[in-house]
C-alpha cells in the first residue's frame, strides 16, 4: 500500500514538472515579428542563452529605434546586415555597446540572428545579422580578439523566403559603403513583439 502511494505521489510530482517545463523555457524565448518592405521574418530569441543580447535588441525594438532603417550589407552566400542606418543612411543613434556573448554555445548557422560588432570584442550596439549560410568562422572559439566570435542571439522560424530573397537583390555602393549597398532600399518598416 506505501508502495502504491509512494508511486502515485512520484508520478504526480513528474506530471507537475512536466507540465511547468515548457513554460519555463518557452518564457526564455521572445518571438519578434520583424516587417520589411519585401515581406516579414519572424525571430525567435534566446534569452536564456544570450540574455544581454536579447535584452539590447528588444530594447531598440520596443523604442521603435528600428523602424525606418534599412539593411544596408547584403552579401549573397553569408549574411544580411541592417539595424544602424535610415534610408538616407543617416546612422541613428545608439545605446552604449554590450557585451559580447559570442561564448554562449549559439552557433552561426543559417537563419540565426547574431550583433554585428567592430573589430573591438564588445562593441555592438544596434545592428544585427542574418546568417545566409553556416558561417561557423564567425562562433566562438576562444577569449582573444581574434577568437571571440560574434554572439548569435537567435533564429528565423517563418520567413526565410523574405530573407533569401534579400540575398538575391543587386547590390553597389551606398551611402558611406564602396559596395554591397541593396540598390532598391530594403526597409524595416516596424519590429513587433508577439
Amino acid at each position: 500500500m506505501k508502495t502504491a502511494i509512494f508511486r502515485i505521489k512520484q508520478t504526480l510530482l513528474l506530471l507537475i514538472l512536466v507540465a511547468i517545463a515548457p513554460s519555463s523555457y518557452a518564457a526564455d524565448l521572445v518571438k519578434v515579428r520583424m516587417q520589411t518592405s519585401i515581406g516579414d521574418i519572424v525571430l525567435e530569441l534566446d534569452r536564456e542563452k544570450a540574455p544581454i543580447s536579447v535584452k539590447n535588441f528588444l530594447s531598440y525594438v520596443e523604442s521603435g529605434a528600428y523602424e525606418g532603417t534599412i539593411f544596408h550589407r547584403v552579401i549573397d552566400n553569408f549574411m544580411i546586415q541592417g539595424g544602424g542606418f535610415d534610408e538616407k543612411y543617416n546612422r541613428r543613434p545608439t545605446q552604449p555597446p554590450i557585451v559580447n556573448e559570442g561564448g554562449n554555445g549559439l552557433k552561426n548557422l543559417r537563419g540565426t540572428i547574431a550583433m554585428a560588432r567592430t573589430n573591438a570584442v564588445h562593441s555592438a550596439t544596434s545592428q544585427f545579422f542574418i546568417n545566409l549560410k553556416d558561417n561557423s568562422f564567425l562562433d566562438h572559439k576562444n577569449p582573444t580578439p581574434r577568437g571571440f566570435g560574434y554572439a548569435v542571439f537567435g533564429k528565423v522560424i517563418d520567413g526565410m523566403s523574405t530573407v533569401d530573397a534579400m540575398r538575391k537583390v543587386e547590390t553597389s555602393s551606398g551611402g558611406p559603403f564602396a559596395k554591397d549597398a541593396p540598390r532598391v532600399k530594403i526597409v524595416i518598416n516596424k519590429m513587433i513583439v508577439e
